[in-house]
């Protein structure tokens, strides 16, 4: 038998970021407990900033009755002399049998002691409480609380539980809060109780007293919101993590129009959002296509007059934008300058942020002549010079977010070149998974050189990734790396180019450095990790080089049979891993074929030509072309025969395939 199941954990405001966190593994965990006490069955769950709600439409009043079963010692352990040992006894006594109970079974090849019982299940009423404690402490917050006298903690104080199986409220007790058929309403409506005798009841009294418990619902309503308000002529920029955020701190959200004077908008529209986002959780509005003087906040209250909530978050922006404003125009006259960096410390043992200018122009002007990019050196120099003076501005100071960001306002204020400006605000991208790129040469090269000497500068100093701990992002600066290089087709080397820059690094294992690279190569491409190995075997660590081939390689194998072309490619493999291919000669002399299997193997290899340039697709199809040809051969042709020169001609054949091949990857 079944009945709904409804599970309302309310708590204190929840705070969103580390909720919001968690969120993707709160089912998961609640699904683990219920596979753990085998009851098993579909539910929803919902939130709000107050409540937890585990909702199951059918729940089964019991578990499924079950038979286990239970080996014991060998026979020949179990009795000696015909009497049980203490293995015989001990194991009765588990099963909870008399002696003359056990049966014997066949495990492998000896007879044991068995013993087959059947299990009835528990009630879930019995259960439940148990299970809603285990999936409490099972989430992960982070930071937890305690409160009152208790020695155990949460997120945020527990202040009510509901528990009902069907009409009946289950016996349940959560940080000595004790189940019962009470909820609470939205706090404009009231802050006493009220009570539920059903499920149905509770969901239709939850929303009568302004809870919307369903995410996606308040999420809807937000945005129809935002329809109506776009019908005067504006544009809401919708950031994804924030809308989440204010989802998870509404129970009834309402979205409401401000507007600020307009003379804020003399101020970066950066400073602007940002100032709306990330402290106030407001969302800007542009028209027309630029940013506006309005605003969108999204509030919790329930009103008649919402007028004065408007009022009041305007007073709270003006006071944020007024403060962006000042220091503003004080870092204007300030001028983008770079006196004070020596006085800030990059990171122990590796100097000042004086010190990394340094380290990065001479890695900036390395990647110009190694690039052809000398033409735009200048720039380059001057860019990575004033790259980061804005970290000594106020507005950084206040909004570290907008760093590079307003290096790029002040610098076009102070008269700098845009492509210079430009390349100071692109010098951390890509900064995430989603992040646009540098836009152009000099901002690709700015961009490599700041993370290049990071990751040098970390190396040199032993600071080493391991495991899932990543301090200062030292992978995400590998995958930069590798994208911009992809990106602007940089023919940027691992291991020749970082053992040139790791010159001005001290003691640092270059070798380290480029197996960092390595891994991430095989976490970046989208490919078989078989084949981007067989391509880094073949000696390959130019990133363009590695790209073009890994794909090459990837798509020739997606569009054929790849079982049977390892298998055959494998065969060649076989025929030449004992070869020494420093001594080796790849000379063939058709005079010496004796079968029409290996004239026929090398004619099709002669037509297919030499590899031009980086044209790999094709050469890889060419060679995977010669599949039949040499099942052929492998099939007529003995290559190990005794005669020394036709085995020698004949594995010189085998060989030239497999180091044609081997320009693209190494097929062993």
């Amino acid at each position: 038998m079944e009945k709904a199941l409804l599970i309302e954990i309310g708590v204190e405001e929840l705070p969103a970021i580390p909720f919001l966190k968690e969120l993707p593994h709160i089912k998961n965990r609640w699904e683990k407990i219920l596979k753990e006490q085998l009851l098993e069955s579909p539910f929803e769950f919902y939130y709000t900033p107050r409540r937890l709600v585990l909702y199951h439409k059918a729940f089964p009043l019991k578990q499924a009755n079950r038979e286990e079963e239970l080996f014991g010692a060998p026979l020949d352990i179990a009795y000696k002399d015909g009497e049980p040992t203490q293995a015989a006894l001990g194991f009765a006594k588990k099963c909870g049998v008399d002696l003359s109970e056990l049966k014997t079974a066949q495990k492998g090849n000896r007879e044991v002691l068995y013993y087959k019982r059947e299990i009835e299940g528990k009630e879930s009423s019995k259960l439940l409480g148990e299970m809603i404690e285990n999936f409490v402490k099972s989430l992960e917050f982070g930071k937890s609380m305690r409160w009152g006298k208790r020695d155990d903690s949460f997120i945020r104080p527990i202040r009510w539980l509901g528990v009902m199986l069907g009409d009946e409220v289950i016996d349940a007790t959560l940080f000595g809060v004790q189940s019962s058929n009470l909820s609470y309403p939205h706090r404009a409506i009231s802050y006493e109780p009220f009570s539920y005798d059903t499920i149905d009841e509770y969901f239709k009294k939850v929303a009568d007293n302004g809870v919307l418990i369903s995410p996606i619902v308040r999420e809807e309503l937000i945005r129809s919101d935002f329809r109506e308000i776009e019908k005067g002529g504006f544009e809401i920029e919708i950031d994804r993590d924030l809308l989440n955020e204010v989802v998870a701190i509404t129970e009834t959200p309402k979205a409401l129009i401000g507007e600020f004077d307009e003379k804020f908008l003399e101020l970066p529209k950066e400073v602007i959002i940002t100032s709306m986002k990330e402290h106030q959780r407001y969302f800007p509005v542009f028209k027309d296509g630029e940013i506006s003087n309005h605003f969108i906040v999204v509030t919790n209250a329930i009103s008649d007059d919402y007028d004065q909530i408007v009022a009041g978050n305007e007073k709270v922006l003006r006071a944020r934008l007024s403060d962006a404003l000042f220091f503003f125009e004080s870092d204007l006259k300030r001028g983008l300058v770079s006196d004070g960096l020596e006085k800030i410390t990059f990171i122990d043992g590796g100097g000042t942020l004086k010190d990394k200018v340094q380290r990065e122009r001479k890695i900036a002007q390395y990647l110009c002549k190694k690039l052809d990019l000398e033409a735009v050196s200048t720039k380059v120099n001057r860019a990575v010079e004033l790259s980061k003076n804005d970290l000594l501005t106020d507005m950084v100071y206040e909004f570290t977010e907008l760093q590079g960001v307003m290096g790029y306002y002040y610098a076009l204020k102070s008269g700098e070149e845009r492509e210079v400006a430009l390349a100071i605000k692109e010098q951390y991208l890509p900064s995430g998974e989603e992040s646009s790129l540098p836009s152009t040469d000099i901002s690709a090269i700015v961009a490599l050189s700041n993370k290049l000497d990071t990751l040098l500068t970390l190396f040199s100093l032993g600071k080493i990734p391991t495991g899932s701990k990543d301090p200062f992002a030292l992978r995400r600066a590998v995958v930069g790396i590798i994208k911009i290089a992809v990106d602007r087709d940089f023919n940027f080397d691992i291991d020749r180019d970082i053992k040139a820059l790791a010159k001005g690094y001290g003691e640092l294992d270059t070798s380290k450095l480029e197996a960092f690279f390595i891994e991430r190569i095989y976490h970046y491409f989208d490919a078989n990790s078989s084949l981007i190995k067989a391509v880094l075997a073949s000696g390959e660590r130019e990133i363009i080089k590695l790209s073009k081939k890994i794909d090459a390689l990837n798509r020739v194998v997606k569009e054929s049979d790849f079982r049977e072309l390892t298998q055959t490619f494998k065969r060649v493999a076989n025929i030449i891993k004992d070869i020494d291919q420093d001594s080796f000669s790849t000379k063939i002399d058709p005079h010496l074929f004796e079968k029409d299997a290996e004239r026929e193997l090398y004619d099709h290899y002669k037509k297919l030509g030499a590899l031009e340039g980086e044209a790999y697709y094709q050469r890889v199809k060419d060679l995977f072309s010669l599949k039949p040809n040499i099942d052929r051969f492998f099939d007529e042709v003995m290559v190990n025969v005794e005669e020394k020169r036709i085995k020698q001609n004949r594995q010189a054949l085998i060989n030239t395939i497999y180091l044609a091949f081997k320009e693209i990857a190494d097929i062993k």
